[in-house]
This record gives C-alpha cells, structure tokens and sequence, in this order.
C-alpha cells in the first residue's frame, strides 16, 4: 500500500472520528416525520446523518444512525477526494416518505432505515447484487441498484409493506459499456415505465423498459448530446434532463434534454446547453417542472435552467447560487413542495439550503456542517 494511500485513509479516520463527536441531536425537538434532509456518511462504518428541517426550511442536527454496512470513501481512479462515489442518487426515500433506503458501497449491500419522529431504524440489509453500489431508485414496491464494480449492474428487489427487500428472479441486467462503463446514476422515470443509467466514460445513456412485474429488459444503448454524462431527472412528460461534465474541463459544462419514449429511444430536444462553469454533475427538477439545477463541482456554484412543456431548456442564471470557494458542491435535493433546495457543499463538509422563489430564484438561508470528508448522497423530504 502507498504512502500517499495510507495517508488518504488514516485521514478520513481522523475525519470519520471528529464527525462523530460533531454531529449530535440538539436538546430542542424535532420531528423528522414532519421535514427533514438526510446525508450519508459513506464511511467505514456506514451511517446517515439527519438534519430536522423547520418551517423556514433551516437545518438542525437531530442524530447520526448506522446503516450496519460500510461505505467507501476511497475515490476510484479518476474521481475527486470529494466525490468518492462519483455518483447521483446514494440515498432515497419511499414514495410514503416512511422508509430511507442507502447504498453501502463498501459492503455490497443495500440498507433500509425506518423513519420514526426522532430517530432512523435500520429494518433491513442485503446484497447489493454486484460490486460497489453507488445509487439506488424508488418507485412504489420495487428498488433498483447501480453496481458499478466488476462488471457493472443492475439488480431489482421488491420492498415489502415494512421494508424488507427480496431480490426480484431475472432482474440483474448489464450495461451497455460493460466494465469501462463508469456508471453515475440510476433512476425511474415518474411512472415507473423505464430506468435510466448514465455512463460517463463511454458517454451512453442506457434504457430499460420495465415490465409489468417489474423486472427490466436489456438495456438500450443511446448516444448522450454532450460528453461525460453524469447526473440526471425526469419529468411528468418523460423528458429526461441530463448535466455534462465534459470531463471536467473549464467552463465546458452543459445540460441535455432529451424526449424518452416508452419504447426506451431517446430523442434530443436540446443539445449541450452551456451554463459556462465546471463539472456540472447534478440536477434536481422543481415539482412545477418548470426550473432545472445543476451543481458545478469545479465552480462551486449551482445554475438554473427553465424547462418548457416540450423539453427545452433556456439557461436562466449560470451562477443561480454559489456555495464558496473550494466548496465542490455535489449531490442536491429538493424538499417535497419544491421550495428548497439543499446542496451537499462537499469540500467544506456542509449542507447550504436555499429557498426556490417563484421565479426560479434562490435564496441562501444558511449552512449546517460537522459532515465527514468522504460523505455522499443527500435525500430530503
């Protein structure tokens, strides 16, 4: 083992041990039933933070709770200290806001935490059903993860009425790209008709139409607008909105809309749009469906877009937020109603909410930090 390797690690012990005496329920109440952001630690001993979420959308610490698998938050060759997994969508909420579901991508495995008023209970763990997982998606009874390891995967589970996942026969599927597939994010379009997976090395956008009992067929091959395809959503009309990294270079990144049609063929409707900051990996959509973010890794900023009910996309403001120098925001999430917005600003170890005005507008309402070097995924609710 390197030096240089050895050093990384004993860092994110020290890192990993500072958070834990950081991070403690505060003695005011709070109700996580009612609004709050989670973050997952990704480190060896797994484990999600929870911030309660008041009324004016600020973040209080309520708890860290053990996912009972491990994370990984030794970056793959290639990837930034600050984005180990390299990937959208490590954490996820049912449909019912009941249950959190997150990868351990140091255990192989998928864990499934109940949401109670003051805490989070780890109800279930399973493999994973391959190698690395580093996102997962949700839509109704059935979970899909995104192996990127080995030779990269999909597998399906059903989720029962209290959380127990049981691998779905038949489900496990390949990617396009195989190994050199470098996967970002897996999801579900809003009805559950297709699942999406970006590869960033191969720049392909893999479809698959999900069938009646909810496994996935074989994956259907799409060339992406732009280069490095990362993080990506869709909305009610299966337009599928996806940022660029365009693999890191300056004031390169784009984002892509593209119309998804049941049969899992992507149409392009806008190609490459440019927001002229860096490393664009993240995009969250406003319940409206009419404003798009995307987090700029490189820039420490998060630009807005409007979507139109055909799919294209206008850039609104290129630096719509800047969460600070050095910041490398990644993962975002937006709350339930769509009025925050909360980035995981991962080089300063913080949470910077922001309120989502009618125009597409955000306004800063403050930070939480104390997470550790290495965290990766945010849900919020």
């Amino acid at each position: 083992m390197s030096r240089r390797l050895i050093g990384f690690i004993s860092s994110m012990v020290l890192v990993a041990a500072g958070f834990i005496g950081t991070v403690q329920p505060t003695t005011a109440a709070f109700n996580l039933k009612s609004g709050a952001v989670y973050v997952l630690t990704n480190q060896v001993s797994n484990a999600v933070v929870a911030f309660d979420r008041a009324p004016d959308g600020t973040l209080t610490p309520a708890g860290m709770f053990s996912t009972g698998g491990a994370g990984n938050p030794v970056p793959q060759p290639g990837d930034p200290p600050t984005d180990p997994l390299a990937s959208q969508g490590a954490l996820g909420l049912s449909d019912n806001n009941k249950l959190l579901f997150a990868v351990n991508a140091g255990s192989n495995e998928v864990s499934v935490l109940s949401i109670g008023k003051d805490s989070l209970t780890l109800v279930d763990k399973v493999s994973s059903g391959g190698v690395r997982p580093i996102s997962l998606t949700v839509h109704g009874d059935l979970l899909y993860a995104l192996n990127e390891g080995g030779t990269p995967n999909i597998t399906g589970f059903t989720i029962s009425n209290t959380g127990e996942l049981t691998p779905l026969p038949g489900s496990t599927r390949p990617l396009s790209g195989g190994s050199m597939a470098d996967p970002a994010q897996i999801s579900f379009s809003r009805h559950g008709a297709l699942l999406v997976v970006t590869e960033k090395a191969t720049n392909l956008i893999d479809v698959y139409v999900v069938g009646t009992d909810g496994v996935a067929g074989p994956p259907i091959s799409n060339p992406s607008a732009g280069m490095t395809p990362f993080g990506f959503a869709l909305d009610q009309r299966n337009h599928l909105i996806v940022s660029e990294a365009f693999g890191g270079a300056p004031n390169s990144s784009a984002v892509s809309s593209y119309a998804a049609n049941l049969s899992g063929m992507l149409s392009v409707v806008s190609e490459s749009v440019p927001d002229s900051q860096t490393a664009a990996c993240w995009i969250v959509i406003t319940n409206s469906g009419r404003y798009v973010y995307t987090s700029n890794t490189g820039s420490g900023s998060v630009s807005s877009y409007t979507l139109a009910s055909s799919g294209a996309l206008t850039l609104l403001n290129s630096v719509a937020a800047s969460t600070g120098a050095m910041s490398s925001p990644t993962d975002m999430a937006l709350n339930n109603s769509s009025r925050y917005l909360y980035v995981h600003a991962a080089g300063l170890q913080t949470v910077a909410a922001f309120q989502v005005e009618s125009d597409g507008s955000l306004t800063p309402i403050g930070s939480v930090g104390g997470l550790p070097f290495g965290a990766q995924g945010i849900a919020a609710r």
